[in-house]
């Protein structure tokens, strides 16, 4: 019979509560008991499934906004590199790599060497009319003419008659090879990215990421990184010569490490390794 029994049961309370007070106290409490407990399991079910589906649509709007700041950083810095791309880049060059031009030489014009003969008259006279004309050895000593020279006349002015002593030669002073490994700052011809600086820092501004980090916290700012372009054309050693912030300097330095090669720089007809400096901004529109 104790298993039949239901103790929340209306019976089983009126059984207990017999000739008792019914108006308040514990039997109205024990007679709304199942009430109550329903009341209590329907809303912890309500509230779990209100948590639940709250929090998934949070974390879907969540990430729809911060895919749309994202996308909104994107464009701003994109802006920002469009921008840069038209201001002309200054590069400092060191003098003691810079090609240095040598005057050439001016060549000599040619010298009138060679002056015609005064033509003479030649007379056959008698042995008696020559006089024999001896001199001393003083006279001769203080003679200005040399013996055996001859006696030239100012000659003529007519270029036909002009004779060149000889060519002029011009010889060029060989430039030296450079080394294999040696990595050049400034040199004949410097290394260019295809289509131009333009197209360079439109290739940036499509590849580049703004950190999320840098962007909440409102940190903007220019990176200047430099590079190693090889022989080949190819992306070498990047630096960052002046930096904003850690994660700044590090997306600059990954987007660099990506680059498409070069057209590689020249010096003396030869492709060697030269330094390229580009500075990179990044800004938030306010």
């Amino acid at each position: 019979m104790a298993k039949d029994v239901d103790l929340s049961s209306k019976e089983w309370t009126d059984i207990v509560f017999e000739g008792k007070n019914k108006e308040f106290g514990a039997y109205q409490l024990r007679s709304t008991s199942d009430r109550r407990h329903n009341k209590a399991v329907l809303f912890t079910i309500i509230g779990l499934i209100v948590v639940l589906v709250g929090g998934y649509f949070w974390g879907m709007y969540s990430d729809y906004k911060r895919a749309e700041y994202e996308a909104q950083l994107q464009a701003q810095l994109e802006q920002q590199l469009a921008a840069l791309a038209e201001e002309p880049v200054e590069e400092d060059q060191p003098e003691e790599n810079q090609a240095i031009e040598e005057p050439e030489p001016e060549q000599a014009t040619p010298e009138e060497i060679l002056n015609t003969i005064k033509d003479t008259q030649i007379a056959v006279v008698a042995d008696t009319e020559v006089k024999e004309d001896i001199t001393s050895k003083d006279e001769v000593q203080e003679s200005t003419a040399a013996a055996g020279a001859t006696t030239f006349d100012k000659g003529t002015d007519d270029l036909n008659v002009v004779r060149e002593h000889k060519d002029e030669i011009i010889v060029e002073e060989k430039k030296p090879e450079p080394k294999k490994d040696e990595i050049f700052t400034a040199v004949e011809q410097m290394p260019q990215f295809p289509g131009g600086d333009a197209e360079l820092y439109k290739w940036i501004s499509s590849h580049i990421k703004y950190p999320t980090m840098a962007a909440e916290n409102n940190i903007q700012g220019r990176v200047t990184v430099r590079f190693v372009v090889k022989e080949d054309g190819s992306i070498g050693r990047v630096e960052v010569l002046r930096g904003k912030d850690p994660d700044l300097d590090k997306e600059a330095q990954r987007v660099v490490k990506t680059l498409p090669k070069f057209i590689p720089g020249k010096m003396n007809g030869r492709a060697v390794q030269v330094w390229y400096t580009l500075p990179i901004n990044f800004k938030l529109q306010q």
